[in-house]
């Protein structure tokens, strides 16, 4: 990815349940060691892009927020992962989506400003002092959900279009705001998703895309499975996006000097693109 403005991609306690909201279950116990594992090994890796984001940091409810694009009738909520809200890599993708989708881009933070170090991505021992499972914890689903849900609802009231899309932790987020019992997105896309429950695949209510590399610890093949299986009993336009030979964590941590990656992350941006495209307008 090149310096300049919007360059072209050239890689590119629980908390309450809202009333009439659907409950979906935390991971079952017996599965957390693994969970620990995974994450441990592909969530916390990556590599830090090069160029300079457009837009600028100002608030959407009480969270703060980077905001970029003009657009009054159609805006994109993104939700990170662990990197969260600052990192370079985001915010260059959501300068992208506002220009090329023509929409306008908030990317919250919903880690109570807890910033995880970006030099974790190529240095060893800070990504091993990184400790994800304590930051899940501090960050679960119910903890995080109603903030999310109420950013949501503020720009459902403003905008006449609003869609999502959520990287890795990001995903599960996305899917519960797509939810047929109450949506309040008019598209949901995922990449490379994790902590993800079969409920929150089955009760998906608008049209959604699924960006998914071919090796990913987090989105396991049987989840996949579950997902293709489901996906056409939906009743919604549905993507399944497959990216052979590509690794969890590349459409937002993607290796930009590798040729297969670089291609990989244009086309997950264009994929993503396009989904906003077709139903944001």
């Amino acid at each position: 990815m090149t310096t300049g403005p919007v360059p072209a991609l050239s890689i590119v306690s629980r908390a309450p349940r809202p009333p009439n909201r659907p409950f979906f279950p935390s991971p079952p116990i017996s599965h957390i060691h693994q969970i620990n594992i995974n994450m441990s090994e592909c969530c916390k890796s990556g590599f830090k892009w090069n160029g300079t984001s457009t837009g600028k940091e100002t608030s959407l409810g009480k969270n703060q927020a980077y905001v970029t694009g003009d657009n009054k009738d159609a805006a994109v909520l993104i939700v990170c992962d662990v990197f969260g809200w600052k990192l370079p890599n985001i915010r260059l993708l959501a300068d992208h989506y506002a220009k090329e989708a023509n929409v306008t881009v908030y990317v919250p933070d919903y880690f109570d400003g807890e910033v995880v170090d970006e030099d974790a991505l190529s240095n060893p021992e800070k990504r091993e002092k990184f400790d994800v499972m304590a930051f899940i914890g501090r960050n679960g689903k119910e903890i995080r959900y109603p903030e999310i849900l109420a950013n949501a609802k503020e720009l459902k009231s403003q905008y006449k279009k609003v869609g999502a899309i959520g990287f890795c932790y990001g995903a599960w987020a996305v899917l519960r705001l797509g939810s047929k019992d109450e949506p309040l997105i008019d598209s949901a896309a995922v990449a490379h998703p994790s902590l993800l429950e079969e409920s929150e695949i089955a009760n998906i209510g608008v049209p959604v895309q699924f960006i998914s590399p071919e090796t990913d610890p987090m989105f396991t093949p049987e989840l996949k499975e579950f997902t293709l299986k489901t996906l056409p009993g939906l009743n919604v336009p549905f993507n399944y996006d497959y990216y052979p030979g590509l690794v969890h964590g590349f459409a937002t941590r993607g290796d930009q000097s590798d040729p297969k990656q670089k291609e990989g992350l244009e086309r997950a941006k264009n994929s993503a693109v396009y989904w906003f495209k077709q139903f944001l307008h």
